[in-house]
């Protein structure tokens, strides 16, 4: 029997871990912290549900739903309420409907006539050479114009990556798109033709894959993971050494009674970019991988907020509403989450997560929580029509948020694919390599324990 060390306890290690052991082999996950499930985690208090980090899971793939299936969790799952449809951009700090069809798109007063009219010459711009790394703000000016920067793509990044359009790759953090035009000369000629390529495939495009969750917050997924793992899971047990020696690989991990070794055939990496490069790696040569502490990731507050509905005169029955920057507010975006499922807030209440920092604003971040507070609670009184405090709070600091794919991230993923082939039987998966959303990350579990199982032909 063929055995796998899992390096990281997160979302994507987990699920390599669960579907690994589902295919016969022996698995060790190590988790450097007391808890595996990394940003994902819920709290239920005083009525209130909060989420830590994401609050959805976006189902573009049938990886997805299978993995649901396969933990029994169908029976938990919760559909996004029909009614929450609607996104929000704010301009001139009120919000407006995000227009979802060509018509509305012409209607809205989120985007000047000039703007709309630019539309018409987009499938008529040359495209950028292939060689070209492009910032998503150069790709979007040269293609859309300013006001579509600013107003749409802007506070998208800002709610994607909590990222800076200027600094990110169109390439890299956006690959889709820059296929499109790439392939098809233009992004809307793409989207329609691709779109039908999708439908063939049967593919779902992230901004129409359908929105889940569970019953009691997205720590059910983690919990269930945790459990069907069992003694699987090695928590408090950071690794810091791996090293391969007659074909195999030892993992030297500290523990709460000390170091501890253990061999294995492979080794999965799937911790933040920022912990791998601390890994000293030994195989037939030294695999470097401390250029990896150059990937940036921004600082984010995760601030949720829950008031008496009387007290806030927005319906907030929508998605959220992100924010541009030029509308200088405090927050990236607000996520009307207790419109999203049932049970997130009590009865005559509702709950919103607000996202502070990010690539954007990360000096806000090390302000004290009440600061904190305040200042999302002052967007919601501005821009949702707070007229008193919330009764509940809750915040949560990440120092490290979200890796962003800058330009020139290619070189961060070439290091990877040459240590893959310099020392076999080693893998990256995770959110540094395959994309950055929850539902990203479980399909780069799924498809990392394909990649090993199809290694070892078992």
């Amino acid at each position: 029997m063929k055995s796998v060390a899992i390096i990281g306890g997160g979302i994507t290690g987990l699920t390599a871990a669960f579907r690994l052991k589902e295919k016969g082999f022996t698995v060790v996950l190590y988790e450097a912290s007391e808890r595996v499930g990394g940003v994902i985690q819920s709290i239920r208090k005083d009525g209130f549900l909060a989420e830590f980090g994401p609050n959805t899971i976006l189902e573009t793939s049938q990886v997805i739903t299978q993995l649901v299936k396969d933990l029994g969790l169908a029976p938990r799952r919760l559909e996004t309420d029909p009614r929450a449809g609607e996104r929000y951009l704010v301009r001139d700090k009120k919000t407006v409907a995000l227009p979802d069809s060509p018509l509305a798109f012409f209607k809205t007063r989120l985007f000047s006539t000039s703007t709309k009219l630019r539309l018409f010459i987009e499938p008529f711009i040359s495209c950028a050479p292939a060689d070209l790394d492009e910032p998503l703000s150069e790709f979007v000016l040269r293609r859309l114009g300013r006001e579509f920067l600013d107003y749409a793509i802007n506070p998208m990044v800002a709610g994607v990556y909590a990222g800076d359009p200027t600094r990110l790759s169109v390439r890299h953090a956006f690959p889709k798109l820059w296929a499109l035009e790439q392939r098809y000369g233009s992004m809307i000629l793409g989207q329609i033709l691709g779109a039908r390529e999708r439908k063939r495939r049967g593919g779902v495009s992230k901004a129409n894959a359908p929105k889940f969750s569970f019953d009691n917050g997205l720590s059910v997924l983690v919990e269930t993971l945790q459990a069907r793992l069992g003694n699987s899971v090695r928590l408090a047990s950071p690794a810091h050494r791996v090293t391969r020696k007659n074909g195999r690989w030892t993992v030297t991990a500290q523990t709460v009674n000390g170091e501890t070794q253990a061999a294995y055939d492979a080794v999965v990496l799937a911790a933040p970019a920022y912990k791998l490069a601390e890994l000293d790696i030994q195989a037939s040569q030294r695999v470097d991988l401390s250029v990896l502490r150059e990937i940036y990731y921004p600082p984010v507050a995760s601030i949720v907020l829950g008031y008496r509905r009387a007290d806030v005169s927005h319906p907030c029955l929508g998605f959220g509403m992100l924010i541009p920057e030029v509308e200088k507010c405090n927050s990236l975006g607000v996520i009307f989450s207790s419109a999203l499922f049932p049970n997130r807030a009590p009865e005559g209440h509702i709950t919103l997560t607000c996202y502070i920092g990010g690539a954007r604003a990360p000096g806000l971040v090390a302000l004290d929580n009440d600061k904190l507070f305040a200042l999302a609670g002052q967007d919601i009184a501005t821009v949702l029509g707070a007229t008193r405090p919330p009764v509940f709070q809750h915040l949560t600091k990440y120092n490290k948020a979200i890796p962003q794919y800058n330009v020139g991230y290619g070189r961060f993923k070439a290091v990877m694919s040459d240590a893959e082939a310099q020392a076999p039987g080693l893998f990256f998966a995770g959110h540094y390599r395959d994309g950055i959303s929850l539902g990203d990350s479980l399909v780069s579990g799924h498809e990392i324990a394909n990649r090993i199982h199809e290694a070892f032909i078992l």
